[in-house]
């Protein structure tokens, strides 16, 4: 094997293994060249990281992921002045050095930020592809390797948490889901070591509890949670109980929700 021959043999094994359920790669792809900004919506757990990761190594470009929480502000992104040896010197912040270096920035739910962080990602979301930091005075052009992502789970949205339209229109979207029973099942059987045979009974239970979202349940279970129980099981651990610690407990601390989803496991589940 030649050495252009290995480093493509390692770079595919580098790849994180993602199963596509549409056009959704030759999407990403297209708006990569194109010099799109992209948005995924979709229930936590059904893939958008992994699809992120997946499509970042194929292409042959950094990642850099954040996981956006209540107390993220555009500072964070973009970064701040820090004190270093008696010395204020400034710091990039992980959009920043994406937008200098080139690469893919992915920011995870993005609701979850503060209000100030859409502000900054709008000049990089139209054609100016531009980030403007006032504390230095720079006004950064993206170059043409820069991507940026972000994604959001709609289930989650109210008043206090959503995208306005205004910014939601910036982005090519794409729509994401859980896998349809049969791909779902390879998926989880591949990430696990689970014979097929036995992850089938479990993807089976997650769409019985799926139903039930908006009812007695806020979320359903998500792929991961799927990969995790799966995973017990294939450790030794009981199915009952890998069942209740990866696919109910996460669910709910409602004791009677609990019990009524306990019981429909064990319907399922022998």
């Amino acid at each position: 094997m030649s050495p252009v021959q290995s480093a493509v043999s390692r770079a595919a094994l580098d790849i994180p293994t993602y199963s596509p359920s549409g056009n959704e790669c030759a999407l990403f792809e297209t708006a990569w060249v194109r010099q799109l900004p992209l948005l995924l919506k979709g229930p936590t757990g059904c893939g958008k990281t992994r699809f992120v990761s997946h499509m970042a190594a194929k292409l042959g470009l950094p990642l850099s992921t954040v996981s956006c929480h209540d107390d993220l502000a555009a500072a964070d992104l973009t970064g701040r002045y820090l004190l270093k040896g008696g010395d204020t010197v400034w710091v990039d912040g992980p959009l920043t050095r994406a937008v200098r270096n080139g690469g893919v920035c992915y920011l995870d739910e993005i609701v979850e930020a503060r209000k100030d962080v859409a502000v900054v990602l709008h000049p990089l979301t139209d054609d100016r592809r531009m980030l403007p930091l006032e504390r230095t005075g720079e006004l950064l052009e993206a170059p043409s390797s820069f991507m940026l992502i972000v994604s959001y789970n709609p289930g989650y949205q109210n008043l206090l948490k959503s995208l306005k339209p205004s910014t939601r229109q910036r982005f090519v979207a794409i729509e994401f889901d859980f896998l349809p029973r049969s791909a779902e099942i390879s998926v989880v059987s591949q990430e696990s070591g689970l014979l097929e045979s036995q992850v089938a009974p479990l993807v089976n239970l997650a769409h019985r509890l799926r139903a039930l979202k908006g009812h007695d349940l806020e979320e359903g279970v998500s792929t991961r949670l799927l990969v995790y129980c799966a995973s017990l099981i294939d450790a030794g651990m009981p199915v009952k109980d890998a069942v209740r610690a990866a696919m109910i407990e996460p669910l709910t601390d409602e004791p009677d929700v609990r019990a009524a989803l306990l019981e429909v496991a064990g319907s399922l589940i022998a």
